[in-house]
């Protein structure tokens, strides 16, 4: 996957680019808004609000109108009304300084997923072993039944279902569905796993694969 970091901080750049390319990332570094805009083609772009060119949301929203990448604010300003700004100015996430590589790998597992689903335009609806998978409906139907679930229990279930078959690791379902990374929720994704497989009523259809995370088994 290719990365634009947006960062003007040299040691902060350098151990970010460093740890992302030991996960396999092909990481291009712009050191200002203008070099920013300037940069060539990437997949997702990690954006440093404090520019010394220019303000960050000002590039972020310049480089929303030009595409439909993944957009990822990482700033130290962790305020709600810095972050507000920011996720109204056209970003897909916000993540504040410091943090780990694994929460930022997380979030741009699920950034990603969204933005191809929206670019490939998904089906409506899809087929899971006896199920019918409604998005827009966000409704679960077996025999035209259907199976009542919560907000969340829907939502990963989709998050599953869209990635029709590959695994979905543990961080990136908690920053999907339940927007954060904190390890303190994994035993609410836990529950929530149980409980949508015992609504669902079909064994093995939600798969663990130990120490990584969840997948819908393939027909």
């Amino acid at each position: 996957m290719r990365v634009l970091l947006v960062e003007d901080d040299d040691r902060f750049a350098d151990a970010l680019m460093t740890a992302l390319r030991r996960h396999g990332y092909q990481v291009e570094r712009a050191r200002s808004g203008g070099e920013a805009l300037a940069a060539g083609a990437a997949e997702v772009v990690l954006l440093d609000l404090g520019l010394p060119d220019m303000d960050g949301v000002d590039v972020l929203r310049q480089v929303r109108a030009d595409s439909q990448i993944g957009i990822i604010v990482v700033t130290a300003r962790g305020e709600e009304a810095q972050r507000v700004r920011g996720l109204r100015a056209g970003a897909d996430d916000y993540i504040v300084k410091p943090f780990g590589i694994a929460e930022l790998e997380a979030r741009i597992e699920a950034v990603m997923r969204r933005v191809r689903s929206h670019r490939h335009a998904p089906a409506e609806s899809a087929c899971v072993g006896p199920l019918e998978v409604d998005h827009v409906r966000r409704s679960v139907c077996r025999d035209g039944v259907e199976i009542p679930l919560t907000r969340k229990e829907f939502d990963l279930l989709a998050t599953l279902v869209r990635a029709e078959g590959a695994v979905v690791t543990r961080e990136s379902l908690l920053a999907e569905v339940w927007h954060t990374t904190w390890g303190g929720t994994m035993r609410s994704l836990e529950v929530h796993v149980a409980s949508l497989r015992a609504k669902l009523n079909e064994p093995g259809l939600i798969e663990t694969v130990r120490g990584i995370g969840y997948r819908m088994r393939k027909s």
